[in-house]
């Protein structure tokens, strides 16, 4: 049996074959979808892979579920963890439930192992809904469900924001302040595009790359300002904190026995 510190490996080399596979999907012009109530959204813009710091999200549980990994995780978070791949619109809306087809988990059981690790729910949310609402409008670059996850992992693995920052001196702690300015720099540098953050009480809450549909990083489209740490600092203060992660024992409720692990 294959140990999951091989699993990137081999995920990005079907990534590989995945992204030259689907050359000729974007040459044919845009896609319409219609929405179960009959509405139509035009084809995405591009990819924001929404990243969260569970030392942040963790601090603010109120409930205690099965699936909750804020309160079951067996080991300490020392990552950003994968909140979704959204296909976004440049005007800054997105298109979301674009056909009928419903979250089927067996289309993904090889990937239980992986989702479970890099793709926790933080909350006590349904495991369908990060494939509904946003993976139904992934097409045509993700066709399918399998796709959608597979492709959100490699991306991740590919783009490895704690690695960047962890070599840059951002590290969990919770006492040390880091400069907004400066973790934007180390991701551009490294990535050759902006990023954007939002924070929650001076911590780092969220983290966003943006993507071009064939996963070539751009700027997020909300950083098109002059000055590209505008959009982070809405919500950021001037220095952050990368908060440790600190597993939380409350109330639990023992009626839901779900197997749930993503994060909507």
């Amino acid at each position: 049996m294959l140990s999951l510190s091989a699993i990137p490996i081999i995920f990005l080399l079907q990534f590989t074959i995945f992204l030259a596979s689907n050359t000729l999907n974007h040459a044919s012009g845009a896609v319409i979808f219609q929405t179960k109530d009959g509405r139509e959204q035009r084809e995405f813009d591009y990819f924001k892979l929404a990243l969260q710091w569970p030392g942040t999200i963790c601090k603010s549980t109120r409930h205690c579920c099965s699936s909750n990994a804020c309160c079951n995780r067996s080991g300490a978070f020392a990552d950003f963890t994968i909140h979704g791949l959204w296909p976004d619109y440049n005007d800054g809306t997105w298109p979301a439930c674009c056909n009928g087809k419903i979250f089927d988990e067996k289309e993904i059981r090889t990937l239980l192992d992986p989702l479970k690790k890099y793709w926790p729910s933080l909350s006590c949310s349904s495991p369908s809904t990060c494939h509904e609402k946003h993976g139904t409008c992934s097409y045509p670059v993700a066709r399918d469900e399998y796709n959608y996850f597979l492709t959100t992992l490699n991306v991740y693995f590919k783009y490895n924001v704690t690695k960047v920052l962890n070599d840059a001196g951002y590290v969990p702690s919770n006492t040390e302040k880091y400069p907004l300015g400066g973790i934007i720099s180390a991701i551009q540098n490294a990535f050759r595009a902006t990023p954007s953050l939002e924070c929650r009480k001076g911590a780092v809450k969220e983290l966003h790359l943006c993507f071009y549909k064939d996963f070539k990083p751009r700027d997020c489209a909300e950083t098109h300002s002059q000055n590209v740490i505008v959009s982070s600092r809405s919500s950021c203060p001037k220095y952050v904190s990368l908060p440790a992660y600190e597993p939380e024992a409350r109330i639990f409720d023992f009626a839901d026995s779900s197997g749930q692990y993503l994060s909507a």
